[in-house]
């Protein structure tokens, strides 16, 4: 049962790699330029943060992904600057992103706490396929043998709003990526689009306590649309506690998506820490409940940010989305 698992997570056939999603995430809520970039320079002071996940611990071959992005603002909040560096790793595929951001940051108020944000990506994706690490049952005999890779332009665009109360996103990256020949390269998996729906808002329960509902749609051209919905407290501006349920939702007819495909994937716990002012740590439990359960030992993620403190930040409150 396990090597059929595998052979299912690994993708083998080049057909279903065109169904290849972008890496998972569960504290994205925490740091939105991993999938907007119009989220640059949100924080409006030097952000560094990073995250690593081990997906489906126990199968051979599960995703591991790792990614650090570094954000800043500039003209006085109305430009956020970005770089993001990515790796992801899914059985014998793999994949390593770069993009540069920028988002223009519109003040919708005077004091600039309302905003709304334009931004694009523009950054390089090498994709590849180590062929040694694949065992198929019946050998393919026009299977290519070593690893195969291609280095690919890419671009990516989003808009992001927010202000002390409400924020909400919309975006889209494999935007280049998609329209390439890959015809060279037949075992690699073409990127498709990918479209992320954000959204969520803060409540004020007392005076050390805070509740911050949020939802993230996404979807793809070639697999099933998700549908995470997220519910965290804030106690006493030093913790974040809270969960996720992660879901397939069917927003329109993908006559080629399989009709078992289990509609709800999993479930998530996650805490985040503020271990001193300028210095958080976050960690999330990833548990399936759908066809891997009893199969996998969950999901582990750790995030960690960190912010540079200046003496010419602008930013009076602090920054919840």
């Amino acid at each position: 049962m396990k090597r059929i698992l595998i052979l299912l997570t690994f993708l083998l056939g080049p057909g279903l790699l065109y169904a290849q999603q972008d890496a998972q995430q569960s504290q994205y809520m925490f740091n939105g330029i991993y999938i907007n970039p119009a989220y640059a320079g949100y924080q409006e002071k030097i952000n560094l943060h990073s995250y690593y996940r081990n997906q489906w611990t126990g199968i051979p071959g599960a995703p591991v992904s790792m990614s650090v992005a570094l954000d800043a603002s500039a003209n006085d909040g109305n430009v956020g600057l970005a770089l993001q560096l990515s790796s992801d790793k899914l059985g014998a595929q793999s994949n390593f992103s770069a993009y540069a951001n920028y988002a223009y940051r519109l003040r919708m108020n005077v004091d600039g706490t309302s905003r709304l944000a334009l931004g694009l990506g523009i950054g390089v994706q090498q994709q590849a396929l180590n062929t040694s690490l694949l065992e198929p049952n019946d050998p393919e005999p026009k299977q290519i043998l070593g690893t195969q890779s291609k280095l690919i332009p890419d671009a990516r665009i989003g808009v992001y709003y927010s202000n002390n109360k409400f924020y909400a996103g919309l975006s889209a990256d494999n935007l280049v990526s998609q329209y390439l020949d890959f015809s060279d390269q037949p075992y690699l998996a073409k990127p498709k689009l990918h479209i992320y729906l954000t959204g969520g808002v803060l409540f004020r329960l007392s005076e050390d306590l805070q509740l911050k509902p949020s939802l993230l749609l996404k979807d793809d051209t070639k697999g099933p649309t998700s549908l995470d919905i997220n519910s965290f407290v804030l106690i006493g501006e030093k913790l974040w506690l809270g969960g996720s349920f992660r879901t397939g939702v069917k927003l329109y007819n993908k006559g080629y998506a399989p009709s078992d495909v289990s509609q709800v994937n999993s479930a998530a716990l996650a805490v985040q820490v503020f271990a001193m002012e300028n210095l958080r740590i976050g960690y999330s439990f990833d548990f399936s409940t759908g066809s891997l359960q009893g199969y996998s030992g969950g999901t582990h993620e750790i995030s960690i940010g960190y912010y540079f403190k200046s003496a010419k930040s602008r930013m009076l409150t602090p920054r919840y989305f």
